[in-house]
């Protein structure tokens, strides 16, 4: 038989009720508004007019998202091997040495800036007659690749700049990791003559799995939506070279005034984040991957 709700319960519900309120308007409202403008033909005058399907289907059959949908696929595989691995390799470098702080504070430095101003810093870097170019041509390399212009390196050196910032915010996660880990397996491991890669892949990766599903879980997140370091790195181009879906959704929305077509990106990225997330996570924490 049901319990019946008592007083006390009515009231928390009553203290709940206008935060749950608020998160209804300012975040499901605005969805299922998105969601129905990418079934409508929308500029932002007027009223939106009901065209069913057509974004998604010009959306799918258009050769710029495609490029945009590819280079995002490189920005997830980028983010989860060049920032998640060098953080790794950092915090199992430092986290057992006196001073380790000091030697992993250089890398977490540029986790406080923005994305624009990674953007910009590494923009000065690398564009043509840039710090780069100007420092290879000591060297006598008077003839270096275009890293702005010549797609898909440019999504790649992008992706270097993103590690640069990500890096130092992931080795810290892993070393408050590693320093969470009981020290009596270690310690019997030593013992029995455990060392190395040895150690690693059989006391120190097992117990970093929870940990390391959070980190890889929030890089996958964050390069699905990559936008602010290509905006002020390259605006997307040249053209629509090194565009995201973020950064296309940004366009077709603002730029172009398209507000259907954006909304039906969004609407897809969307899936696409919330799919990849669960998959991810259901499989990190299906039980056979506990130990």
């Amino acid at each position: 038989m049901a319990s019946q709700s008592t007083p006390y319960q009515w009231s928390a519900r009553g203290f709940i009720a206008p935060g749950v309120i608020l998160v209804a308007i300012m975040l499901y409202l605005p969805l299922l508004w998105t969601v129905f403008l990418s079934f409508t033909r929308y500029n932002g005058l007027g009223a939106p007019k009901w065209v069913g399907f057509d974004n998604y289907v010009e959306m799918f059959t258009d050769p710029d998202f495609v490029g945009s949908a590819m280079n995002t696929v490189l920005w997830v595989i980028g983010t989860l091997i060049i920032p998640v691995g060098i953080g790794l390799a950092i915090a199992l470098l430092t986290w057992n040495l006196g001073g380790g702080i000091w030697l992993r504070l250089p890398f977490l430095i540029p986790y406080a800036l923005s994305g624009i101003g990674v953007g910009v810093v590494w923009s000065f870097i690398l564009s043509s007659g840039g710090a780069l170019d100007q420092a290879l041509a000591v060297f006598g390399i008077l003839d270096p690749p275009r890293w702005l212009l010549d797609a898909p390196l440019n999504t790649v050196v992008m992706i270097i700049a993103s590690a640069w910032q990500g890096v130092g915010v992931n080795a810290l996660l892993f070393t408050i990791g590693l320093q969470a880990i009981p020290k009596e397996p270690l310690e019997a491991a030593r013992i029995d003559g455990a060392s190395g890669t040895r150690l690693f892949t059989g006391i120190l990766w097992p117990m970093l799995r929870p940990l390391t599903a959070v980190v890889v879980g929030l890089s996958i997140v964050a390069s699905l939506k990559t936008f602010d370091i290509v905006w002020g790195m390259t605006k997307g181009g040249p053209g629509t070279a090194s565009e995201t879906l973020a950064l296309t959704m940004y366009k077709e929305t603002f730029v172009n005034s398209d507000y259907g077509l954006g909304s039906a990106i969004a609407v897809f990225l969307t899936v696409i984040t919330l799919v990849a997330s669960v998959l991810y996570l259901r499989q990190q924490l299906s039980p056979k991957n506990e130990m």
